[in-house]
């Protein structure tokens, strides 16, 4: 069983009944679900990353306000809730333990993630922001939210301006025909083997970046990024050839056309997109083509990485 399924069962348990009958009068103001930081809240988790973290258990959601009013009722309430629930038993924290359930003010939540915990309100508080924060920001899944201010903020997240999902594809786009098409050979030409592996893994992450904002999706942390990238619509035949380019990061006769063969079918995606009409296959025309699209002059005219 994943944690989300256990999070929902655990909620429709023993979280719901004791809302309807704790709290009636506020249960239209509290939201519910399962989201943030974790394996877990990506669907993700397996029996390795069972050590921690895995436990019945959910994210209660409410205004400051609310948190004035009834927050520390529902505290003691959720704390009261069995610490045992289909043979799984609720631990003291790891070390790598998260405190993503429990009561939570809507604010607290997303200060994590946000600049003061509200939606950026210009295209340079946008950048600031690691796609990984958003993709935790966005995960999971909201059981319920009569009173919609946990989802607005979910939601205008998910809708973030296009002028920075362009500027991120440019950026992603750039280091990725700089680091692989460019770098990568010549480091071993000039017998730089650690650079190139350097160089090789650097390729294969803005590859990977770029099929995300291509997919208008978040792209998690690291180590679940190539795990969420075989799941997508558009270009996921990508990830296996990564795990091939990566296997033998100094094989230069291998390595060099599996370069291309990734860059050509991310530039036939860039077209297809209506991004840019250029034919060849090196990425960095692509980038600038990809640039000259946002709209906000400023935006357009600064440093083409972030």
């Amino acid at each position: 069983m994943k944690g989300l399924e256990l999070s929902k069962l655990y909620f429709e348990e023993f979280g719901r009944p004791m809302l309807e009958e704790s709290f009636p009068e506020y249960i239209d103001r509290i939201a519910v679900g399962f989201v943030g930081h974790g394996s877990e809240c990506f669907g993700f988790d397996d029996e390795t990353s069972r050590d921690h973290d895995f436990e019945p258990g959910f994210s209660l959601w409410i205004t400051d306000e609310d948190e004035r009013i009834f927050g520390f009722k529902l505290m003691r309430a959720y704390s009261k809730l069995p610490k045992e629930f289909m043979g799984i038993k609720i631990e003291n924290k790891s070390l790598f333990g998260s405190d993503t359930k429990g009561v939570h003010t809507i604010s607290e939540f997303y200060s994590f993630y946000l600049p003061q915990g509200k939606i950026p309100e210009n295209l340079s508080d946008w950048l600031k922001i690691p796609d990984f924060y958003l993709a935790e920001a966005t995960n999971g899944e909201v059981f319920q939210d009569p009173l919609g201010e946990f989802t607005k903020i979910r939601e205008a997240i998910k809708s973030c301006p296009e002028d920075v999902w362009l500027q991120k594809l440019a950026s992603a786009v750039f280091c990725a025909a700089q680091s692989g098409q460019y770098n990568y050979g010549r480091c071993l030409s000039h017998s730089e083997e650690i650079a190139a592996a350097a160089a090789l893994m650097k390729y294969a992450e803005n590859v990977t970046s770029a099929v995300f904002l291509l997919n208008r999706e978040f792209m998690p942390y690291y180590k679940w990024a190539w795990r969420k990238m075989r799941e997508l619509p558009l270009l996921s035949e990508l990830c296996e050839k990564l795990r091939e380019l990566l296997k033998e990061p100094y094989n230069k006769e291998k390595n060099l056309p599996l370069i291309e063969e990734i860059a050509a079918l991310l530039a036939s995606e860039i077209r297809r997109q209506g991004l840019s009409n250029r034919e060849e296959s090196y990425l960095e025309g692509y980038a600038y083509c990809i640039k000259n699209s946002i709209k906000d002059g400023n935006l357009r005219n600064s440093p083409i990485i972030v």
